[in-house]
């Protein structure tokens, strides 16, 4: 039997030489190479799919390969969708492994996605808003029920909150690495990452968002009193990096959002809530001084009465009613609030502004119905995580209640801090709506198990 084996390899490995070569004659050698190595990514793809699929999770959330642009000239994001698509299709429609369901979240969203494509096509500028609806919306769309569907064992949801909390890291030590050295610096003193590439993280704004939901997760870490020491000793270590993080951004949405985050989990413990609420406007004062607000060129202490960054805001939110007042149905369309600024704010200074607030974003450019899809689509959410939290009381199971109190508290950190900050259609909702999702289908088949 031997040696059928070594001739079939040696059949193999010739007929390989002889691809590549043709392959390098025709197209050159990446092409070739590229070529000849497709099959293996399928498999590969086939195999490992869920490793695929939560790095896609951490390369889009947190922009890695935007932190690292090393990484860039590679495609990571794009390589990882194909290969996450790849291995879903195969367990799909012929392994048949994967078993999709219907959830309350995925009509939601469906709902929300929908009215977004309505508004593309109404758009003040449609070219703008199509653009943006292929380039991201439809990838969410697509990866809301990949991560859903695919992230159904205890295993894989653990190895993504392991994933968040430290990619959440490498981000924040890139912030501070930046703010050290003077690097990429807006108003001489608020961080970012590769502002220079027009990073989805080159406003501190965004990435102090971006930063909220790896706090949420290292919060449950450290409050969690089934892990040991070591691990909440790491959890405090990393939790402090990001906050760090957030705090050399000096968004006052973020600090905000910390404290909501911070609250939740003390208020597990104490149950008081006035002692909560004393703790958190101490913690905010604390975080204030130590963010140096006082120090911003906007929104800083030499600004008298309302301060420009406020007045700001003011006229934006105010120019997203106008937009929907003007346009009740659709808004002026999916990523059309900055370009149509200009024709609705009750105060022009020369340039256009983004929202810097999330409803009124959703106000602003899908309309009085978007926005009404929008609070659905997060009160689904919210019932669900209460469901998996219900659930998780009855199992006494340590991970999956670790994993639910750190989706309470991201959701929460996102609704505080998206109040002053501008993410409505971008990753980090829509990755806590695909979480949620797929841990309630998983607490509801753990409790099933546990009374059959």
């Amino acid at each position: 039997m031997a040696q059928p084996k070594a001739n079939f390899a040696m059949w193999l490995t010739g007929i390989f030489c002889v691809l590549i070569i043709v392959l390098y004659q025709e197209l050159g050698f990446i092409a070739a190479f590229a070529i000849v190595l497709l099959p293996f990514a399928a498999v590969m793809a086939v195999q490992i799919s869920t490793v695929f699929i939560i790095l896609f999770i951490l390369f889009s959330y947190f922009r890695l390969h935007e932190a690292f642009p090393v990484l860039m000239p590679f495609k990571i994001p794009k390589l990882l969708a194909l290969a996450s698509l790849t291995g879903i299709a195969w367990h799909l429609f012929i392994s048949r492994k994967l078993t999709p369901f219907w959830h309350t979240g995925h009509m939601a969203f469906c709902l929300v996605f929908v009215w977004v494509t309505i508004s593309v096509f109404a758009a003040k500028d449609r070219p703008l808003a199509m653009q943006f609806w292929i380039d991201i919306f439809t990838k969410v769309f697509l990866m809301v029920f990949v991560i859903s569907w695919w992230l159904n064992t205890k295993k894989a949801f653990n190895w993504v909150r392991l994933g968040i909390m430290l990619s959440g890291v490498l981000v924040a030590c890139v912030a501070l690495y930046n703010k050290a050295n003077g690097i990429g610096l807006v108003e001489g003193t608020r961080v970012t990452i590769s502002r220079h590439l027009r990073s989805q993280i080159g406003d501190p704004n965004d990435l102090s968002l971006v930063l909220m939901f790896p706090v949420s997760f290292l919060a449950a870490e450290l409050f969690s009193e089934h892990n040991s020491k070591w691990i909440r000793f790491f959890a405090l270590i990393g939790l402090i990096t990001v906050i760090a993080g957030v705090i050399a951004t000096q968004s006052r949405g973020g600090l905000l959002g910390i404290c909501a985050v911070m609250a939740y989990f003390i208020y597990q413990k104490v149950k008081n809530p006035v002692v909560v609420m004393a703790i958190g406007a101490v913690a905010m004062l604390v975080l204030v001084a130590a963010a140096g607000i006082s120090d911003r060129q906007s929104g800083g202490a030499a600004e008298e009465g309302v301060d420009a960054s406020a007045m700001g805001r003011i006229y934006a939110w105010q120019a997203a009613i106008n937009m929907a007042t003007s346009n009740p149905l659709t808004g002026v369309g999916v990523n059309n609030f900055v370009s149509n600024y200009y024709f609705y704010s009750p105060h022009w200074d020369g340039k256009n502004h983004a929202v810097h607030s999330t409803w009124f974003q959703v106000l602003g450019e899908t309309g009085f119905v978007g926005l009404a899809v929008y609070f659905l689509m997060l009160t689904v959410i919210v019932r669900s995580l209460r469901r998996s939290f219900m659930i998780c009381n009855q199992l006494s199971c340590a991970s999956l209640m670790l994993n639910t109190n750190a989706l309470r508290a991201g959701l929460l950190g996102f609704c505080v801090a998206g109040t002053f900050l501008t993410q409505a259609f971008n990753w980090p909702i829509y990755i806590i709506l695909s979480l949620t999702i797929a841990l309630e289908k998983m607490t509801q088949a753990e409790y099933g198990l546990l009374r059959g």
